[in-house]
């Protein structure tokens, strides 16, 4: 299979072009022909690109682990979904990513392919919409009426965060750069403060929680902000191990977002399209005419 794979040998490129072997789905494995996959250009520095699960040096990972296409074959033991079944989401972050003709996932990391949307729009949505729901939801426990800061939020995880935060009743406080407040406000943020011009603590009041997609100082800085009681969620900074968390492949949540994609209640935005032989550009950020908003995605046309 054609497939592009991080360069660790020679400077270049950030992904090169190779030929592997097309894996077979193994027990309670699939094999998914993928139509689209998303990017999310710090992949290639995450842990499990650059290691085995065994902690030794990983060379040549597949990236790419979110992802829409068709089921192709099943393995033993793996249901719930037939052979030609349009799905979408996620695979091991171990495991040999969606930037190929095929990759292997399982049942519970998947869900039917929300079917208003283009698989390239669906391939927009798993990370950032199971990140946001995980945090919020799970983690947070958000409550109607709260009042919710959420930086970064016109980002790919912010996007769903504002939207679902808007959706649970909640009071939404965005921070952005200044092209992005108009954006941010129609997602469902009730205020959106320019990051750049001002500081959110002088904006704004106390919150009952925080969703960090930023880290570093805006983290540091948003402590403050919490309520007795609040709570503080982050995706970015590791060493907060109380608010840090890392997404999970979750198939029921990733149905339920399927219907709310589908009944217009949650919205995604493809920021460009790039063929499979571009994919370097899209993890390098040289991707041209890319909208101001939304996730690049990968076309990898009509496998079976």
């Amino acid at each position: 299979m054609k497939a592009m794979r991080v360069n660790n040998w020679t400077s270049g490129p950030a992904l090169a072009g190779s030929e592997l072997p097309r894996p077979q789905p193994g027990e309670g494995e699939l094999l998914i022909s993928v139509r689209a996959a998303g990017v999310t250009p710090t992949e290639l520095s995450w842990y499990p690109t650059t290691h085995t699960k065994e902690g030794t040096p990983r060379k040549g990972a597949v990236p790419g682990h979110e992802f829409s296409g068709v089921v192709a074959a099943l393995g033993r033991n793996a249901h719930g979904f037939e052979v030609g079944q349009e799905i979408y989401g996620l695979n091991d972050w171990f495991a040999d990513g969606a930037t190929a003709e095929v990759c292997l996932t399982t049942p519970q990391s998947i869900a039917g392919k929300p079917a208003s949307l283009t698989h390239e729009a669906a391939a927009t949505v798993p990370i950032g919409a199971l990140t946001a729901w995980q945090g919020l939801l799970e983690r947070a426990k958000i409550k109607p009426g709260e009042r919710v800061l959420i930086h970064g939020a016109s980002g790919a995880v912010g996007i769903f965060a504002v939207q679902l935060a808007h959706r649970h009743g909640a009071y939404v406080i965005g921070t952005a750069s200044s092209a992005n407040l108009e954006f941010v406000g129609k997602l469902g943020a009730d205020e959106v403060i320019d990051y750049r011009s001002a500081r959110f603590e002088d904006r704004t009041e106390k919150v009952d929680v925080v969703f960090d997609g930023v880290g570093g100082e805006t983290l540091a800085r948003s402590w403050s902000m919490l309520k007795p009681g609040g709570r503080m969620v982050t995706i970015v900074d590791e060493a907060s191990k109380d608010a840090f968390f890392i997404v999970e492949p979750n198939q029921k949540q990733l149905a339920e977002v399927a219907k709310l994609l589908d009944a217009g209640e949650l919205k995604t935005y493809v920021g460009a399209v790039v063929p499979l032989a571009e994919a370097s550009n899209a993890y390098s950020g040289s991707v041209p005419n890319k909208r101001e908003n939304g996730k690049v995605v990968i076309v990898i046309n009509g496998q079976t």
